[in-house]
């Protein structure tokens, strides 16, 4: 009898073991033997995730949540933007500049597009302090070019790490910190540790973690994974969660 392939398992409930054993092949996950079918799992896992993403803004919209910038004008923001006629050029620039991307994050790039939960629940004022989702990668709500702006962030990681013998790896930045989320001065910004040619790839938020356990803990907790004053929070959240896909 022929073993299932890891898609098959995939998407039979065996989701954690599967991340596990891509995890284990590191970057001979990108072997002809193996590119293939890892590629596929994270491209299911992106397209379970945007599901997840249309259920929350839906859900949201219907409580009377407002989706706005995180700075005192609070103008109103589109909060899932499909991918650009440009996401399959985006991959394979940040694959060439960058010395290779997880194939998770390209997979999201060319099948889920930019998110931005940080807005006002009317139930729960103080949402915007929960750390809700936020991932750019395309940079659909810049006004200049994210090629442009990734350039410069490398130049100056370069610039800085040559000065500094113990600095820390290169971060793309794709998302502001849980502090900035709520209009506060904060930290760096989050994004994910690059090059990386793994199929899962490390998100850089308050912790380093699997990206795709980190969304895992976003949807567990309703798209807002921080913690933030509100009575009514936990329900909001469970309520917002309920029947979520597992990644």
């Amino acid at each position: 009898m022929e073993t299932p392939s890891r898609l098959e398992r995939y998407r039979s409930g065996a989701r954690e073991q599967v991340w596990h054993e891509l995890r284990q092949d590191g970057r001979q996950v990108r072997e002809p033997g193996l590119a293939a079918e890892a590629q596929a799992v994270c491209d299911d896992m992106a397209r379970r995730a945007r599901h997840n993403l249309e259920v929350l803004v839906e859900r949201l919209r219907a409580d009377g949540y407002r989706f706005h910038t995180n700075d005192e004008e609070q103008a109103p923001v589109e909060p899932l933007t499909d991918p650009g006629p440009g996401a399959e050029e985006l991959v394979t620039w940040l694959d060439e500049t960058f010395g290779g991307i997880p194939m998770a994050v390209s997979s999201w790039l060319r099948l889920v597009g930019d998110v931005w939960l940080v807005g006002t629940h009317p139930e729960w004022p103080e949402s915007s302090a929960a750390d809700p989702l936020v991932l750019q990668l395309e940079g659909s709500s810049r006004r200049t070019s994210v090629r442009d702006f990734y350039s410069m962030e490398l130049d100056a990681w370069r610039e800085w790490s040559g000065e500094d013998p113990g600095a820390d790896g290169f971060v793309l930045p794709v998302a502001p910190d849980h502090l900035h989320k709520a209009n506060v001065s904060g930290g760096d910004p989050y994004g994910f540790r690059l090059p990386d040619a793994t199929a899962e790839g490390f998100f850089v938020g308050d912790v380093a973690m699997p990206f795709v356990a980190y969304l895992n803990q976003v949807f567990r907790l309703g798209g807002f994974p921080g913690a933030a004053p509100g009575d009514r929070q936990w329900g909001i959240k469970q309520r917002l969660a309920q029947d979520l896909l597992p990644l």
